[in-house]
């Protein structure tokens, strides 16, 4: 079973759980990609949470949702500020880091934020590319950048551009060539 498999069937499990607590989340990391891609490798996961209506903490939310799940194992480390959930029906177990939406994210995941693939809820494009970017101007990574590079480079067209920071676009592609096009093509269908 190739990786994205996994980390897709360890996403629906947690998804369920979730959905089932009425807390809306969605996934982000290189496993959009990897999905889009139809790609078995990737390496990346995390599930963005929102909080409650009585500014419940999203930890807090997820930990309740998943708590006695046979499936599950949770990992808080409050002096990092971490949540990680392990699912353990696969070998080696699945690790998916939770985050707090609008720290990660769109601070509200609903359909104007969220899409779904093969049934499990996911940032749309114009999010995933924005909260890359952020991750990139932070990290420098490599492997944002091809994340970034590819969803720009294949699905430009289906991006707002008002959820993209102009500035850090423009750094990033000063820096990444293979995006330049895309981003150069966004402009244009936005007459800037």
């Amino acid at each position: 079973m190739h990786e994205t498999r996994r980390l897709l069937e360890a996403a629906t499990a947690l998804s369920l759980l979730l959905y089932n607590a009425g807390i809306p989340h969605a996934f982000y990391g290189s496993v959009l990609t990897a999905v889009l891609a139809n790609s078995p490798l990737s390496d990346e996961i995390f599930c963005i949470v929102e909080g409650g209506q009585n500014q419940l903490h999203p930890f807090r939310r997820a930990r309740d949702a998943v708590t006695g799940s046979e499936d599950f194992t949770i990992t808080h480390s409050p002096w990092t500020n971490r949540l990680h959930v392990t699912y353990r029906r696969q070998i080696p177990a699945i690790d998916i880091e939770i985050l707090p939406a609008g720290e990660t994210g769109p601070r509200h995941l609903d359909t104007s934020t969220v899409m779904k693939i093969q049934a499990v809820p996911f940032l749309t494009v114009s999010e995933f590319i924005r909260a890359k970017l952020n991750a990139w101007v932070i990290r420098g990574s490599d492997s944002d950048a091809q994340d970034i590079s590819y969803v720009l480079g294949r699905y430009w067209n289906r991006v707002d551009i008002n959820r993209i920071t102009e500035q850090d676009m423009n750094v990033f592609v000063s820096r990444n060539a293979a995006a330049a096009p895309a981003w150069a093509a966004l402009r244009r269908k936005y007459g800037m």
